[in-house]
């Protein structure tokens, strides 16, 4: 099963409401020790524009103001140089893809640090979301018949606050 968080309402008044997709993100759970993958998100399509500020208001606020997004250049639709999310200025970074980490997207938080999430293509099914989202965040490995471990605790669902200092308050953990 997917777990999925709506994302931030619109700040912007609309004649009729329209309903926006779920963002459909995994976070690997806190803990002391340094990961390869900190979690993974499956956006709904390759638009850049549409999709990465969906995704940075699901983010937890521990994670800091987003100031720095690295992306593979080859995978994603054009865009800016920089883009203003909920009233912040975040940088896009494109890049070839290394060949150690094929689709990832690098998240930078000035003082805070870095996160690195794998994206699962728009157009994957949604078994083989599902499984690459259990075993990208599982470094545990297989369970010893083999078997894919079940995946980590479900991120917290429920309305989440705005990327930037507006809002912080009313996010709820991830972890």
């Amino acid at each position: 099963m997917i777990t999925t968080v709506p994302p931030a309402p619109s700040t912007l008044p609309l004649p009729l409401p329209l309903p926006l997709p779920l963002v459909r993100l995994r976070l690997a759970p806190r803990g002391v020790l340094p990961r390869r993958i900190d979690g993974v998100w499956w956006p709904h399509s390759r638009d850049l524009l549409t999709q990465l500020p969906q995704m940075l208001a699901a983010l937890p606020s521990a994670w800091g103001d987003i100031t720095g997004v690295t992306v593979d250049a080859a995978a994603w639709s054009a865009a800016p140089g920089r883009m203003f999310v909920a009233n912040q200025v975040v940088r896009l970074h494109k890049a070839p893809a290394s060949p150690h980490a094929p689709d990832r997207v690098v998240l930078l938080s000035a003082g805070l640090g870095r996160w690195d999430l794998l994206v699962i293509p728009p157009d994957a099914t949604e078994e083989t979301a599902a499984l690459l989202m259990a075993t990208a965040l599982d470094d545990r490995g297989p369970d010893p018949d083999g078997e894919v471990r079940t995946p980590f605790p479900a991120a917290a669902t429920g309305p989440r606050g705005r990327v930037g200092s507006a809002g912080r308050g009313d996010r709820a953990p991830r972890w």
